[in-house]
């Protein structure tokens, strides 16, 4: 991850800009004198950067919880605040380089919200969940000009890789987005999609709760596929493939085929390191023969004032409150100049978000972005609203 090693942090005064980057305001975590995020803007993108002090040092990088999907972005915002503040940089992994001329040019990155208020629906759509270097869905894309492939990743190295081909070979049919593919489901809609493509996932044997392949996910696939649609899974793990079927095999109708071993037309790299390991590839694919209802969401994530003070506010560090299908826990409380700070989890109990929450006197706001727009995520919101009535 990129990072700075400073002397010393120095505080400059907000809002201040420097070379394209602003930057807004500084929050203090409220429990812990050690930690700072600054609010950043850099090409209408919305992220933090956290100061962590540690022994004689100070470390300066980006929010894992806000990090934008280009590196670039990063690199650009830690030099732009080293040199805004005149800061004693000590170490550092962070490369003052131009962008990518095919990162500049490529607009197939987009954001939840893109596809949030205005879903392409004017050709059939297949999605990847977890493309890695990309090479199965760059072949497809290209080989099926007229399907609109939506590529799904949380590894920023794969995602400028893909951006990069993207460019290269002049695809207008690929877009990309960085997010959590559980959730993304919840906001396509019904029956529009003809291929789901989950190729060899992260096991995630020691926490099954993290895994893509779980009912909810089935359940949103089969509502979002077109009657003869299909949702692929390929994996190398055996544990991964027995506790798939028991789960696929588990709703009173469905239709699946398996496969070991299958030639497909083009494989991962991942899936050539297994073959020379001579290690079993398993597939299991579900044919969806049902129609869905269309999906409808009433509700929005509007806020109304705040009568709790900010010593209430402050009180909800680590507490969490619950409601039937999920939960709102207030993971940490920062100050600010004006009002505070709260970092947020809500939603389901197996597919959160995480986010912040700025309050201020006259204005309540969710940051970078509102939630997805999903039942469970509304009622969370609502939950919300009657803790910040007080």
């Amino acid at each position: 991850m990129p990072h700075l090693h400073i002397k010393e942090f120095k505080e400059i005064s907000f809002p201040q800009e420097c070379e394209g980057v602003t930057f807004h305001f500084c929050a203090q975590n409220a429990n812990h004198k050690d930690e700072k995020l600054i609010a950043v803007t850099l090409e209408g993108k919305r992220f933090f950067l956290l100061v962590k002090d540690e022994e004689k040092k100070v470390l300066l990088k980006s929010d894992k919880l806000t990090r934008p999907a280009s590196t670039y972005d990063v690199h650009k915002a830690l030099l732009s605040y080293a040199k805004l503040a005149e800061l004693e940089v000590l170490s550092s992994n962070v490369v003052q380089t131009q962008k990518n001329i095919h990162l500049q040019e490529v607009e197939a990155l987009k954001d939840i919200h893109y596809f949030a208020s205005n879903f392409p629906r004017d050709k059939e759509v297949r999605i990847e969940v977890g493309f890695g270097s990309g090479r199965h869905i760059l072949h497809q894309a290209a080989k099926n000009p007229e399907v609109l492939f939506i590529g799904i990743e949380i590894h920023r190295p794969s995602i400028e890789q893909v951006l990069k081909q993207i460019s290269i070979q002049k695809l207008e049919n690929l877009l990309v987005l960085d997010y959590d593919a559980r959730l993304f489901m919840e906001l396509v809609p019904s029956n529009l999609v003809g291929k789901i493509y989950v190729h060899f996932p992260v096991p995630w044997d020691k926490k099954p709760h993290r895994r893509v392949i779980s009912t909810s996910f089935i359940q949103e696939a089969r509502r979002v596929l077109g009657v003869g649609g299909t949702l692929e899974l390929r994996t190398d793990s055996e544990n991964y493939y027995a506790y798939s079927y028991e789960t696929f095999i588990a709703f009173d109708k469905t239709t699946l085929h398996i496969n070991k071993n299958k030639d497909i037309e083009i494989v991962s790299k991942y899936e050539d390191r297994w073959k020379k390991m001579e290690k079993n590839i398993y597939d299991v694919t579900m044919i969806n023969e049902f129609e869905s209802q269309p999906l409808r969401i009433e509700g929005d994530f509007t806020f109304n004032e705040v009568k709790a003070s900010d010593v209430d506010l402050l009180s909800l560090h680590n507490t969490t409150k619950r409601f039937e299908g999920g939960f709102l826990h207030f993971e940490r409380v920062y100050r600010m100049e004006e009002g505070v700070m709260l970092r947020l989890s809500m939603g389901s109990f197996d597919r959160p978000e995480h986010l912040y929450l700025i309050v201020k006197a006259k204005e309540t706001s969710y940051y970078p972005s509102l939630p997805l727009k999903s039942k469970s995520s509304l009622m969370a919101h609502s939950l919300l609203c009657e803790v910040l009535d007080g």
